[in-house]
């Protein structure tokens, strides 16, 4: 690629990880390399699985196996900071063509990580390289900075008649 776009996926509907899981696959298989960070999971999600079918494929969650609920506990916010360090690191080498942050705008709502520090980062990046935040709650400052925002609103959704999360599907 010439050059590479700060993409955001957003909003209150299903399909924001959905989406740049999408694109990783997409990526891929044109032969580009892809480092793909989780902020805020700690959970065994099917997903994990692909790196052993993509060699060009790197991924790294940065959670713990809890969602939060209130008060981010201190593990919370140090596992999102590693994750943040982790994951500029991937960004700023330049060896991949993608990277995304999943759930990063999620993790700035809960003040894991700093906006300032989000955005240090997005103005390091390597000319080629696209970048994808996922989450609800994506900040202002985030979606001008981007290039592209998508906001994925939820019109009907089967959770609400009681269908947990499936494996393959949601997980």
């Amino acid at each position: 690629m010439e050059t590479g776009y700060i993409q955001v996926y957003t909003g209150n509907g299903k399909g924001k990880t959905t989406a740049a899981l999408g694109l990783t696959l997409r990526a891929l298989c044109a032969g580009n390399k892809v480092f793909f960070g989780q902020f805020m999971k700690g959970q065994e999600y099917s997903e994990l699985k692909a790196v052993s079918y993509f060699e060009k494929l790197t991924m790294k969650q940065f959670g713990t196996p809890s969602f939060i609920n209130g008060t981010p506990s201190k593990e919370d916010i140090e596992q999102a900071k590693h994750g943040l360090s982790v994951t500029k690191e991937a960004l700023w080498s330049g060896r991949y063509d993608l990277v995304v942050f999943d759930e990063i705008n999620t993790a700035l709502y809960f003040h894991l990580v700093e906006i300032e520090e989000v955005l240090q980062i997005l103005e390091g990046k390597p000319k080629k390289t696209e970048v994808v935040l996922t989450g609800r709650y994506a900040p202002q400052e985030i979606i001008d900075r981007a290039d592209l925002v998508t906001e994925m609103k939820e019109i009907k959704h089967y959770y609400n008649a009681g269908v947990a999360a499936r494996v393959g599907i949601e997980n």
